[in-house]
Order: C-alpha cells, then sequence, then structure tokens
C-alpha cells in the first residue's frame, strides 16, 4: 500500500514538473504581457493594463512580421508536402540503391549547426538572385521541415499492412483507389504529426530566415532579436506570447496522435 502511494505521488510529481517545464516560460510571460505597474515583492502586478498589445498593434512592421510569419510557414509546410510526401512513400515501400543513405543524409541539415549552412546557401542565392525574395525565404524555411515531413510518413506508410492492400486490389481496386482508400487513411495520424511539426519548425525559423530575408522580410521569431533590445519588456512578452499560441494549439491539437506513439515510431523507420 505505502509503495503504491510512493509510486503515485513520483508520477504526480513528474507530470507537475513536466508541466511547469512545459507552461511556465508562458506562466512567467503572461502577468508581463498585462503588468503596467510591478514593484518588488509583489508576486502580481499591481496594475494591469493592455499598453503592451496596443503597442504591437500600432507597430506596422511588428504587424507585418506577424502576417510574414503566418505566410511563409503554411507555404513552406504546403511544399515540403508536396516534395517529401512522395519521397516518404518511396523510401517506404521500394528498396532502391542508396536508400538508407539518403535516409541518414536526410538528418545532416539537423546534426550540424545550421548557421553554417545558411552561409553557404547564402552565396548560392546570391548567385541566383533569391536573397531579400519570397520565395528565398520559404525554401529557408523548408529545409528544417523535411526530416519530419520525410521520416514520420515514411514510418506511418511502412506500418500500413501490406495484407489489405493486397486484399483491396483481389478485390478489384486500382492501385490509385487502393492508396486513397486503404493506405492514405491508416498512415494519415503520422502524416498529420509531420504536417505539425513542419509547421511549427518553419514558424519558429530565426537564423536562416534573418540572413536570407532581412530587411525586406521579418519573421516573429526574426523580429524578436531587436525586440529584446529595442522595446520595452511588456511589449516582447506580448510578442512572445503571441508567437507561442500556435505551438501550443497545435501541440495540444495533435497530442492524441503523438501520446498515440507516431512521432516515436517515425524515427524508427530501418
Amino acid at each position: 500500500m505505502t509503495v503504491r502511494i510512493l509510486r503515485k505521488a513520483a508520477v504526480c510529481l513528474g507530470v507537475g514538473l513536466l508541466a511547469l517545464f512545459v507552461l511556465g516560460p508562458l506562466l512567467w510571460l503572461f502577468p508581463h504581457a498585462f503588468a503596467g505597474t510591478w514593484r518588488y515583492p509583489g508576486l502580481l502586478p499591481q496594475e494591469w493594463t493592455l499598453r503592451w498589445w496596443r503597442a504591437v498593434a500600432d507597430n506596422p512592421d511588428l504587424v507585418a512580421a506577424v502576417r510574414w510569419s503566418f505566410v511563409f510557414a503554411p507555404v513552406a509546410t504546403l511544399l515540403s508536402a508536396v516534395v517529401c510526401l512522395p519521397a516518404a512513400y518511396a523510401f517506404s515501400r521500394f528498396d532502391f540503391p542508396g536508400r538508407r543513405f539518403f535516409l541518414v543524409a536526410l538528418f545532416s541539415v539537423n546534426a550540424f549547426p545550421k548557421i553554417g549552412l545558411y552561409v553557404a546557401m547564402a552565396s548560392l542565392f546570391y548567385t541566383l538572385n533569391l536573397m531579400t525574395t519570397f520565395w528565398g525565404v520559404v525554401i529557408v524555411q523548408l529545409l528544417g521541415t523535411v526530416v519530419f515531413m520525410t521520416w514520420l510518413p515514411a514510418a506511418a506508410f511502412s506500418s500500413v499492412p501490406r495484407s489489405l492492400e493486397e486484399a483491396a486490389r483481389d478485390a478489384g481496386a486500382g492501385p490509385l483507389t487502393v492508396f486513397w482508400r486503404v493506405t492514405l487513411p491508416i498512415a494519415r495520424p503520422g502524416i498529420l504529426v509531420a504536417v505539425i511539426l513542419s509547421f511549427l519548425a518553419a514558424f519558429d525559423e530565426a537564423q536562416g530566415t534573418l540572413l536570407v530575408g532581412a530587411p525586406v522580410y521579418l519573421t516573429m521569431p526574426t523580429a524578436m532579436f531587436s525586440m529584446v533590445t529595442n522595446y520595452p519588456e511588456g511589449v516582447a512578452a506580448v510578442f512572445s506570447l503571441l508567437l507561442s499560441v500556435p505551438s501550443v494549439v497545435l501541440l495540444f491539437g495533435v497530442r492524441r496522435h503523438i501520446m498515440g506513439g507516431h512521432l516515436a515510431e517515425g524515427f524508427q523507420l530501418r
């Protein structure tokens, strides 16, 4: 009985620490975003205000950064899906020379400091006239999505039982019908997780976007660099909350699939 109580207490403590680790920064930012007057040793502000929110809404540069963040991330995610999902299906269903090499090579984008890769890309982008262009920023953000959009869907396609597809073909279904009616519905949770993580990766990308897009295209993460030094603390807190909202909403939206093991299974592709 005592062991069971201690075990439950340990689980509750672990969950509490995890929740504090995940939500702690947001709980810290929230009062700063609404604090008018906050003097020591008060635990909460003595005066609440919307002044910092109005400062963000009235600043055209910050509004443009919010708008560009919600433009670039969906475009980069969509292009990543168009390019990587067919590749993921090929990695899953076909055994071709160099398959394992290409799978491992996809990690190389994330295995080394990205700033070196971005500097090399910048020299290429100067040659191709892609610096400070819309599509230059999209390409930079797309690079961070490749691993998620390839490995997770490839594992999802591999999890579809071949016997179901063969049964559908024996019943007279064509290859395209088998894919849409059998393969895709079963692989959908893994693909959904890949899309969400790819969107978040593109949405939070800062170094490459700043290098390639500045000063024409500034997104929310790149604007945070100047926000910390050039704006009051309350404005930075508001912008940080706005930057965190999509991540929190999307992760809660797909928590069932993540907790269901699709994320872990996605990186166990052989």
